[in-house]
């Protein structure tokens, strides 16, 4: 008996010193296919999903909440990158920023790509099972959304404002599983983000700019042509004065207002990077909204923290 297991325990090595280049290979591929090694996505899904769950349960969100938004976050934001190179898989290899993905480059077949991207919406929706009715209602539009926005630069030059949908719609959805029910200011702070990623989304669109007019792809930044910044400037904005009068509306207190006060800077930043439409720096500008998000939310915790009644 003992050697027989010895045997097993042979072949299984030797089967795994066989196969271990080829795992490593395809689990290398899936990771650079979801973005594994770029985050910036994962942060601007996840900062207005924290905004609602912070916003809702005024400072205090379900642990178990937290936990699956912050999962589902970014197993949806993987699944969006997936199905986002699906689409673009002809496209791509005539982009220089993108002709190296995993599927443009010809390291992953369509087929896998599919398989990876069902089997990620299972797990997202699996997550949001564990949350109340409403909350699972809401969670059919959030998996079209992110399923059809990679296909709208064919269709139309508002791709951002399906982008700004697909990640703004975390906002009733937090709101639903906090407190079973869709205030009128969760709309207004989904409109909010909404604005928010069709601005960082249009600079992001100016890195790119020169080679969607090559290969016949739609953008805000094509759109908006030589008024780009002047409009990415008035979206801006409009961001701003909605989080004021959002704040206005909830009752918020200095925290918040330092926290807009510093992504205000941040703002007038981002239209320094992009004043003279480079594409490294309107990339820098995409990036740095990480940081306007992540000071949002430093003044949402802090108001609450800090809270007077």
């Amino acid at each position: 008996m003992k050697e027989k297991w010895g045997q097993l325990r042979e072949s299984g090595i030797s089967l795994y010193r066989r196969h271990s280049p080829y795992i490593y290979d395809r689990a290398r591929e899936y990771a650079l296919l979801i973005r594994l090694n770029r985050p910036i996505g994962t942060l601007l899904l996840g900062w207005p999903a924290l905004w609602a769950l912070w916003f809702s349960a005024e400072g205090l969100p379900d642990l178990k909440i937290l936990l699956v938004f912050v999962l589902g976050i970014f197993v949806m934001r993987s699944a969006g990158c997936v199905i986002n190179d699906f689409a673009d898989r002809k496209i791509d290899p005539h982009v220089a920023r993108t002709r190296n993905r995993p599927m443009a480059a010809g390291r992953v077949s369509e087929r896998e790509a599919l398989t990876l991207f069902i089997i990620l919406a299972l797990i997202a929706f699996g997550l949001v099972l564990t949350l109340n009715t409403l909350t699972i209602y809401l969670s059919f539009a959030a998996v079209i959304s992110a399923a059809s926005y990679p296909f709208m630069k064919r269709y139309t030059y508002l791709p951002q404002a399906f982008l700004g949908i697909a990640f703004g719609w975390a906002i009733p959805m937090a709101w639903a599983a906090q407190t079973e029910s869709i205030p009128q200011v969760s709309w207004l702070l989904f409109i909010i983000v909404v604005l928010w990623a069709m601005a960082y989304d249009s600079m992001y669109a100016m890195a790119d700019r020169e080679d969607d007019i090559k290969i016949g792809m739609k953008s805000t930044a094509i759109l908006f042509g030589d008024a780009d910044k002047l409009i990415i400037g008035l979206i801006q904005i409009s961001v701003m004065l909605g989080l004021f009068l959002l704040g206005a509306q909830l009752s918020m207190q200095w925290p918040f207002y330092a926290g807009l006060t510093v992504a205000t800077v941040l703002g007038v930043y981002q239209q320094y990077l992009i004043r003279r439409r480079e594409p490294a720096a309107c990339f820098q500008a995409f990036l740095n909204n990480n940081w306007f998000g992540a000071a949002i939310f430093a003044g949402i915790v802090a108001n609450y923290y800090f809270m007077i009644d």
